[in-house]
């Protein structure tokens, strides 16, 4: 996969785009966080939104369908994401030129004022600019979907037994737990023949993504 601080954001290419809470801070402290930023992921994905992010969070949930149903254009596909406490990935595919860096700068810029007008605090909340790396191949988007959906448990968040309960990736997404629809699975699991080879090929590296957490540190910025 191809990284560099100065990489170009191609439409039609696919990154890795990930980024951190500043000083390595937690960002989503409870559940309610959590929630809401999945909200403003599920908002700021579309293109040309007709009303504002203030007003769409009035709107009950039939209202909300029909806003979206109601837009055919979006910055971006994210094909798989994972919220962890401090830090989130996302798996993008651009589908406007500037897409991927709009959708962050709206995502992070909204719930960056959520979280601190909840806790009455100010300054930024992420760690700079994000980073992105770009897929090249098939094969390195299936493994990177699977390193983004092990973070769970490769961290010691949850038990691996739980992994497929974890809410706030988009693996319950892929295998049809939720009925929410903020990511797009087809490009990864049109390689596996059904749901779960895909969980025997994601659990078959548990204890290597554990390891590798606890030497992250010394290989990772």
């Amino acid at each position: 996969m191809a990284s560099n601080r100065n990489l170009v954001l191609s439409t039609g290419e696919i990154y890795h785009v990930f980024n951190r809470g500043v000083e390595r801070r937690t960002i989503f402290s409870n559940k309610y966080d959590f929630d809401r930023a999945l909200e403003t992921i599920n908002f700021y994905r579309f293109s040309d939104l007709p009303i504002r992010y203030s007003h769409y969070m009035r709107l009950d949930n039939r209202r909300k369908e029909e806003v979206f149903k109601a837009i055919n254009v979006t910055e971006v596909s994210i094909l798989a994401f994972c919220l962890m406490p401090n830090h989130f990935h996302f798996v993008l595919r651009q589908e406007k030129d500037k897409g991927i860096s709009t959708f962050i700068s709206n995502f992070s810029n909204s719930y960056s004022k959520y979280f601190n007008t909840k806790n009455d605090r100010v300054g930024p909340l992420l760690q700079g600019i994000f980073k992105a790396v770009r897929v090249e191949t098939d094969e390195q988007l299936i493994h990177l979907s699977r390193y983004v959906h092990l973070n769970p448990v490769a961290s010691y968040l949850i038990k691996d037994n739980l992994l497929e309960k974890y809410e706030w990736s988009s693996l319950p997404e892929y295998l049809g737990l939720v009925e929410r629809s903020i990511s797009e699975p087809q490009l990864v699991m049109g390689q596996f023949k059904n749901k779960q080879e895909y969980m025997v090929f994601v659990r078959d590296q548990i204890n290597y993504a554990k390891q590798l957490e606890s030497i992250k540190h010394l290989i990772m910025e």
